[in-house]
């Protein structure tokens, strides 16, 4: 039997009269969306888990991007800076996390537009309708979305006309077992697990100093924390460093010489120089099954290479296997996902990364992003489920045609604008203080911020981190 999705008609949105659109996430692409939303007259209220705007960004904020700021403002929270009589970061300056965050997130967040309707540690829970579970049918466009929210004063819950999920997915990581599962044993080893994206060379320099370093991952947060820990091993020669991916080669960090980014061909000749010069060990084709507490506090490590079981001994697993997006507070709404990817089944075909480059992504809004709840919307890095190819730029174009779409201009809405190069990855730590990043590939505009692997740090608050300028 075949079964269609019942997506209720529009009736009258009488309930919905005067009710803000709920936006979650206050990190880049959030902030975004409560900019286009004022400029189009529609109230908002932001819900930010963390305590500052783009706090999951502060936890990657050592690490630098590969775009310049030109590319990483959005154009309707520019005009609210300007109002501020802003200081614009120089155009073509490479910034790091925590230059993003305290030269163009805090200052927004700080307006006189968006301060009051911003609301720090205020963790959203639950998103429902009003009097009815995601089974009802009957009316179900005009009643009002319910978001239960955990708060410094308790739990508490709010109405809402539309909203927008900007959460993000760093708070989320994938797994490290090659299953999709932790590792059976994982929570013994907790204290030697490390997320992505340590402070190899700062706060956290102590704990990786003159210990054994295993960096699961074949992405490019892995590449940045190889080069850091490589440098931490030459000034702290006790410190040892092993990769491991579960590929037969890590093509993708690699990548060639004929790069267009050149920050990123930069970074994929600096870590294979790393492998080839002994200074990391790399063990491809490993599949994790089972982690271990091993003696002086260390951690065994036990899979298959190439068939054949093997163990590693360490002392801190770095897990840069990338992010996924936490669905758990949108049971009781009726969203439509792609079985793999767990984007928007509109938006999946466009993103599928063993199609897609970021280049090759086609540009998408409202369209694509409408779920078969009315007026519910997912943007930002955790639109693109586990894709790893999210474009900051694209975030914002999303947003805009949200805006659009709920400030009734539907025609405008459905016009989107970016246009894509063929690039790829937004951040690396490579000591370089400017770059072209993309080049323009239409006469309107360049989309420069580019992430060729989820294992990048996610664009919002997560949040997720969520999740920044950076991509996953």
């Amino acid at each position: 039997m075949t079964m269609t999705l019942n997506v209720p008609p529009r009736t009258s949105d009488a309930r919905l009269n005067g009710l803000p659109v709920a936006i979650i996430g206050a990190g880049p692409v959030g902030l975004a969306a409560a900019a286009q939303l004022l400029e189009r007259g529609v109230d908002v209220i932001i819900y930010e888990a963390g305590e500052t705007a783009g706090s999951a960004i502060t936890q990657w904020g050592h690490t630098r991007l590969f775009s310049p700021w030109e590319y990483l403002v959005d154009e309707a929270a520019a005009r609210l800076l300007d109002t501020a009589n802003w200081d614009a970061p120089p155009a073509h300056k490479l910034p790091y996390g925590r230059d993003l965050v305290e030269q163009y997130l805090a200052p927004l967040a700080a307006t006189p537009e968006l301060a009051p309707r911003i609301r720090y540690r205020h963790r959203v829970t639950d998103v429902t309708r009003q009097g009815m579970d995601r089974t009802r049918s009957v009316g179900r466009a005009s009643a009002p979305f319910q978001l239960r929210i955990d708060g410094p004063d308790g739990t508490d819950e709010m109405l809402a006309r539309a909203v927008i999920d900007t959460s993000g997915t760093y708070g989320s990581s994938n797994a490290l077992g090659s299953n999709g599962l932790n590792p059976t044993g994982s929570e013994s080893v907790e204290a030697n697990l490390s997320h992505a994206l340590p402070d190899v060379l700062g706060r956290e320099r102590e704990r990786f100093a003159g210990k054994h370093v295993v960096v699961v991952g074949a992405g490019h947060s892995a590449a940045n924390t190889l080069l850091k820990l490589a440098t931490l091993a030459k000034e702290e020669p006790d410190t040892t460093v092993t990769w491991v991916i579960r590929r037969a080669r890590p093509t993708r960090v690699y990548g060639s010489a004929a790069d267009e980014l050149e920050a990123r061909g930069q970074l994929g000749s600096a870590t294979h120089e790393l492998v080839t010069s002994g200074a990391v060990t790399l063990l491809d084709s490993f599949e994790i099954d089972r982690l271990a507490p091993a003696d002086n506090g260390r951690v065994t490590i036990t899979g298959r290479r190439r068939g054949e079981p093997t163990k590693i001994d360490a002392d801190i697993v770095v897990n840069a296997t990338g992010f996924r997006p936490n669905l758990d507070m949108l049971r009781e709404i009726r969203i439509s996902l792609d079985e793999v990817v767990e984007a928007p089944r509109a938006l999946a075909s466009l993103i599928d990364p063993n199609e897609h480059s970021c280049g090759t992504v086609y540009p998408h809004g409202v369209a694509e992003l409408a779920h078969p709840e009315p007026n519910f919307f997912i943007a930002g890095m955790k639109s693109y489920g586990r894709a790893p190819t999210f474009l900051l730029l694209t975030g914002y174009e999303q947003v805009r045609s949200i805006a659009d779409e709920l400030a009734g201009n539907h025609a405008a809405a459905r016009i989107v604008q970016l246009v894509l190069p063929e690039t790829g990855v937004c951040s690396t730590d490579l000591n370089t203080e400017s770059s072209s990043c993309c080049t323009t590939a239409g006469p309107d505009k360049a989309e420069a911020n580019c992430a060729a692997d989820s294992t990048e740090p996610g664009g919002e608050s997560t949040e997720v981190a969520n999740t920044a300028g950076c991509c996953g």
